[in-house]
């Protein structure tokens, strides 16, 4: 039976920055039981790092109870706001948090994020005050509780040391994200979702140029993971061929956007005939082209491929070919990035893109969009 929870979290900062802690409360969503509560210090940070900290704390809560559905209730309306994408993050400090964050999210079937005034968070917001009270020696420090809903143990929740410089490599999964080949309907710049069009001959030497590409990168190379479209399928192949001959194994859910009635039309002509319904797309994630899919639907498989991926191969390098929709949004959500970073970046044929990821949830976007093999 899937658990449906409701996260509480809250943290603060005594001088901003100060002496900082954060709480959370997870709940039965059902009865609004507490379930599992967890606080600890944060350090001497600021109140957006232990509101993030708060998050982070409760997300862990509730993987630790196997929830599969999570509602996040908070009175930052920063969090909120980034979390939901709504917001760009501006601060460089708050993006590795929000990437562990959003590493967390693609655990459960659903997360929704909202904002509620500052009386309705006392129970966090005390946690939160509780594990500063304890940092400084006010209070004794007391134990938390374990899981009611799995076989006992504690997960700490002492957030992870920040640092401008990545951990060592020898536990991170290696991840190289090549977009496909050219096909014609590249060249053509059209809209090319589900329509199983192939590559080129132009679109197989790129292909081949960024299989060369990757096998400079990883030396040893445990999966190559594929879009089913052929032009994806043709294009890892030829990567597979070069690092060693690894085989090639298709995952549905890295297949491109569904785009609808607009499959196989150019921006112009989209434009003449559906305008309001563009520029609702350009504006909201959440709206599908006629007859197809939104970028929202895409990124929750996306991250479920994601999850798979990393608890897969955890420490291996890994190459995932796939298209410009699917690659974008595991690069935003990489990045802490808005959704405005959906439209600002631009995606070559064949371009390669790379990122290393520890099981902590930290993340290192190395590359984006590397083209000199193509030149």
């Amino acid at each position: 039976m899937s658990l449906h929870v409701i996260v509480e979290a809250d943290g603060g900062s005594r001088g901003n920055p100060g002496p900082a802690g954060f709480g959370a409360v997870v709940k039965e969503a059902a009865t609004g039981e507490i379930l599992l509560e967890r606080w600890d210090s944060a350090g001497v940070t600021t109140n957006n790092v232990a509101e993030y900290s708060g998050l982070i704390a409760g997300l862990r809560a509730a993987a630790e109870l196997n929830a599969s559905q999570v509602d996040v209730l908070m009175d930052s309306k920063l969090v909120i706001e980034q979390m939901s994408g709504r917001w760009q993050i501006k601060n460089a400090g708050l993006r590795p948090l929000a990437a562990e964050a959003a590493t967390l999210v693609a655990k459960f079937d659903r997360v929704t994020f909202d904002w509620i005034p500052r009386e309705r968070n006392k129970d966090a917001d005390a946690l939160a005050n509780r594990a500063m009270d304890e940092a400084a020696g006010k209070t004794p420090r007391t134990p938390q509780p374990a899981a009611v809903a799995t076989a006992g143990t504690t997960v700490g929740t002492t957030a992870a040391p920040k640092s401008w410089a990545p951990p060592a490599l020898e536990n991170a999964t290696r991840i190289a994200l090549v977009r496909h080949g050219s096909t014609p309907l590249t060249s053509q710049g059209r809209y090319s979702g589900r329509g199983d069009v192939p590559l080129t001959d132009e679109g197989e030497a790129q292909a081949m140029a960024a299989a060369g590409r990757v096998a400079g990168i990883f030396r040893d190379v445990a999966a190559v993971l594929s879009s089913p479209l052929a032009r994806c399928t043709r294009t890892a192949e030829l990567i597979a061929a070069e690092v060693g001959g690894v085989p090639v194994t298709v995952m549905n859910d890295l297949i491109e956007c569904d785009f609808g009635e607009w499959e196989g039309r150019t921006f112009a002509e989209v434009q003449e005939r559906w305008p309001a319904e563009m520029s609702a797309w350009l504006a909201s994630t959440s709206v599908a082209p006629p007859g197809g899919e939104s970028f929202q639907a895409v990124a929750k498989r996306v991250r479920g491929a994601m999850s798979t991926v990393l608890s897969a191969y955890p420490g291996k390098a890994v190459v995932i070919v796939s298209h410009v929709s699917p690659i974008k949004l595991i690069l935003r959500d990489a990045l802490a990035a808005g959704d405005a970073f959906l439209h600002r970046l631009f995606l070559d044929a064949a371009g390669v893109s790379t990122m290393d990821v520890w099981p902590d949830g930290n993340i290192a976007v190395r590359t984006v969009n590397e083209t000199a093999h193509l030149r």
